[in-house]
């Protein structure tokens, strides 16, 4: 049976599990009135609203909300096993479902074992099984002498690897010098994966300031922009050199947006992406001592903000993600507020949404940009192929969003483990409703989620 014009299966006059009407379905052709029926999981029917689908269930939406598709968060640090009372699958997935996100994928540390080998990743698997209530896959780490791992890595369902090109925070997982990112990247390039580059170069942060004290102005010292400039540059000429596919991951640094630009153009396969707290909060904003915005690289001048939000809408950077990093409240110094003693990570996971929403409606940006920043490019990047789009064939993975409605962040109410955010107080528009995974509501008791391979979803 094909599909007629509008994009129900012609003939198919059965039942669906869910029927989904709404005056705003946002699929491919934009935000139009349709039905949406949904069978074993999928998308399988998308007509005009009062074509009367018939469902098992039936849902008619309220006038103030918008069906979307589920978001793809392809950077989160979950950090079970290991360091699980930072964060753990079902409390990660549980915020990642309230927040609208469907899919994430796992980095590679701040679990130990890191995954950086076959067996470490399986181990990884065993604590996620059946303790998921959205869809989660693996990034695999790239570290000095793992060279001969990557395939058996690649080969098991890895999205891609991940390397840093400085100190990782974490001592189990140490970086690359550039000479042996090049040696993975044509590595990679053999089995056509993605790595995946945390760009700070560690000779301009060793000569940098060191970032002791409750001064915010000092840590961003710490961590200048030619840092990252430097390691960007770095991962463009060895993408170049070897051909390979690479990305840059939680760009910052707006002074790098050239030479990302300039790259694309040449026709290197590279990407890059930024995050909720690059743009949405501001250097010159950060209270003293307020170690909850501690994040590495750090947040910018608000200069910095308005070229990143330009690089977004001229294509230069291509997503948006959380790179939810969360540790335990006193890892952060909550008591002495000492920005060279606090872990540097932004717990965002569930707020992303609602946080770029509130910007992007602000600089007159539709809800349509936003979704194919959080949702279409990540899965696109990642190679999710059933994921990121409300669309024929599609995972039924579906957000039910009131743009208009507000709220504000309480951080004792959202799912993460702890109860910290830079966004404590913030007030937000655009609440999420409900969350849909594979046709099914998440009910935050049981977790229905899948744990997904490279090449399966």
């Amino acid at each position: 049976m094909g599909a007629d014009d509008h994009g129900a299966f012609a003939g198919d006059h059965r039942e669906f599990d869910l029927v989904i009407r709404g005056r705003s379905i946002l699929t491919t052709a934009g935000v139009v009135a349709r039905e949406v029926g949904i069978r074993n999981g999928k998308i399988v029917a998308i007509e005009p609203l009062g074509t009367g689908l018939r469902g098992r269930e039936v849902v008619e939406l309220a006038g103030d909300e918008t069906l979307l598709p589920g978001l793809v968060d392809t950077h989160v640090h979950i950090n079970e096993p290991g360091r699980t009372e930072w964060e753990g699958f079902a409390s990660a997935t549980r915020a990642a479902a309230a927040g609208g996100v469907t899919t994430v994928l796992d980095m590679p540390l701040n679990s130990i074992p890191a995954t950086v080998n076959a067996p470490a990743l399986e181990y990884k698997r065993l604590f996620a099984q059946n303790n998921v209530f959205v869809d989660v896959g693996f990034w695999g780490g790239a570290i000095p002498g793992n060279k001969p791992h990557l395939r058996e890595l690649h080969d098991d369902g890895v999205f891609g690897f991940k390397c840093f090109l400085l100190h990782s925070g974490v001592d189990e997982f140490p970086h690359l010098e550039a000479d042996e990112m090049e040696e993975d990247l044509a590595e990679i390039r053999t089995f056509d994966s993605l790595l995946i580059v945390h760009a700070e170069d560690s000779r301009a942060i060793d000569r940098a300031p060191r970032p002791e004290g409750d001064v915010y102005a000092n840590f961003l010292r710490s961590r200048p922009r030619g840092a990252e400039n430097l390691a960007i540059a770095e991962v463009i000429e060895r993408t170049r050199w070897t051909g390979a596919r690479s990305h840059i991951l939680h760009l910052s640094s707006s002074d790098a947006l050239s030479m990302i630009a300039t790259a694309k153009r040449d026709g290197l396969d590279l990407t890059a992406e930024t995050c909720p707290h690059y743009l949405t909060l501001l250097a010159e904003e950060v209270p003293n001592g307020a170690t909850a915005f501690k994040c590495c690289p750090p947040v910018r001048e608000v200069g910095n903000r308005e070229l990143l939000w330009e690089g977004l809408l001229d294509g230069t950077i291509d997503f948006i993600v959380s790179d939810h990093s969360p540790s335990t409240l006193d890892l952060k110094d909550l008591e002495n507020g000492d920005f060279g003693v606090a872990w540097g990570g932004v717990s965002s996971l569930q707020l992303g949404l609602s946080l770029i929403w509130t910007e992007a409606r602000r600089r007159g940006i539709g809800l349509e940009r936003v979704v194919e920043w959080m949702s279409t490019q990540p899965a696109r990047r990642a190679g999710l192929r059933s994921k990121g789009k409300l669309a024929l064939g599609y995972d039924a993975d579906l957000v039910v969003f009131a743009a208009d409605d507000a709220f504000v962040v309480d951080a004792r109410k959202l799912h993460h483990k702890n109860p910290i955010t830079p966004y404590q107080g913030r007030a937000l528009s655009g609440k999420v409703r409900k969350t849909y995974l594979r046709g099914t509501a998440v009910d935050f008791d049981s977790p229905r989620g899948r744990l997904i391979r490279r090449g399966e979803s």
